[in-house]
């Protein structure tokens, strides 16, 4: 498409979720990156308030780097289809499904697909044999954050106990998972089809918000180290997991692998990180696409939710 053809482009970021610092690093690279293409984008800090209709006026079409609460919900998608504007991603119930890591998993197990056991609990007295049920490693989540916020990986019983207030902080159900001791990769979802696997390697706990978004240390390993035969099972697998919670346009499918070879789903993102650490471009990178090609991309497929 020719890049007048999209009109006005709104690049929706910021946004008031725990993730808005994230949220403006990708925004402003995916802003830089349209108008290097010609396109006519603005970007917009979106204010979840009175105003937010009005922010949104005089734009034909938006490419959503709102992560967390609000913009990978299904709220602006939500907000976005009343209005009749395009927009780039997941429709309403896939966003708010795939934000939602417990019925997510609830979903997928539903579907016959692999998710690590699981307890899901608002009440701090049923902590009591978590630990014993669950394997003895567990990790502690908030199941409506991103970006690994609130989530810690513990083996004590008092330090669940801390877990808990903590992932409490950001939710009232929180989610604790049996911890998958083995490798972490990720694979990135484009209109259907997978982009080559990454692995994640940290010296930390486990891939975490430092790790993320701040550390040197991490590694991204691509080509990840499976066999080819591996990678395509993985990347069948993710597909997968995106389809049946009912994803579209792009995001991110993160997996644990045991130290039996089997792939177990964590969770799936519909508006991954786009700043300079991040996953998917880096995907789309070793697949041949550079930055700006992967977001002109992304934006070809907006859509009004039918």
């Amino acid at each position: 498409m020719m890049a007048t053809q999209f009109g006005k482009v709104g690049v929706l970021f910021g946004g008031n979720s725990a993730e808005r610092a994230i949220s403006l690093r990708s925004g402003n690279a995916v802003l830089a990156a349209l108008q290097s293409r010609g396109v006519d984008a603005v970007g917009i800090d979106i204010n979840f308030d009175s105003h937010l209709i009005e922010q949104l006026k005089g734009i034909d079409s938006a490419f959503i780097a709102l992560h967390g609460r609000g913009g990978e919900d299904g709220i602006i998608q939500a907000v976005l289809n009343v209005l009749e504007i395009p927009y780039s991603g997941s429709g309403v119930m896939a966003s708010a499904l795939a934000m939602d890591k417990l019925r997510c998993k609830q979903l997928w197990l539903g579907a016959g697909l692999p998710t690590p056991e699981f307890v899901a609990t608002e009440n701090e007295d049923e902590l009591d044999g978590v630990l014993e049920q669950l394997g003895g490693t567990v990790m502690v989540k908030p199941p409506h954050e991103g970006s690994s916020i609130g989530m810690s990986r513990v083996s004590d019983e008092s330090d669940l106990h801390q877990a808990y207030a903590l992932a409490q902080e950001h939710d009232s159900e929180i989610l604790i998972e049996r911890w998958i001791s083995g490798s972490e990769y990720t694979c990135a979802v484009l209109n259907g089809k997978a982009l080559p696997v990454i692995r994640l390697k940290t010296p930390n706990d486990f891939y975490d918000f430092q790790a993320k978004y701040e550390s040197n240390e991490t590694e991204y390993l691509c080509p990840c180290g499976l066999s080819a035969e591996e990678e395509n099972d993985l990347q069948a697998l993710c597909v997968k997991a995106f389809k049946v919670a009912g994803c579209k346009g792009w995001g991110r499918v993160d997996v644990m692998r045991d130290e039996q070879g089997k792939f177990w789903l964590l969770e799936v993102n519909t508006v991954p990180g786009m700043t300079d650490h991040s996953l998917v471009p880096m995907a789309a990178k070793a697949a041949g696409m550079e930055f700006a090609d992967l977001v002109m991309n992304i934006l070809e497929h907006a859509e009004v939710e039918a």
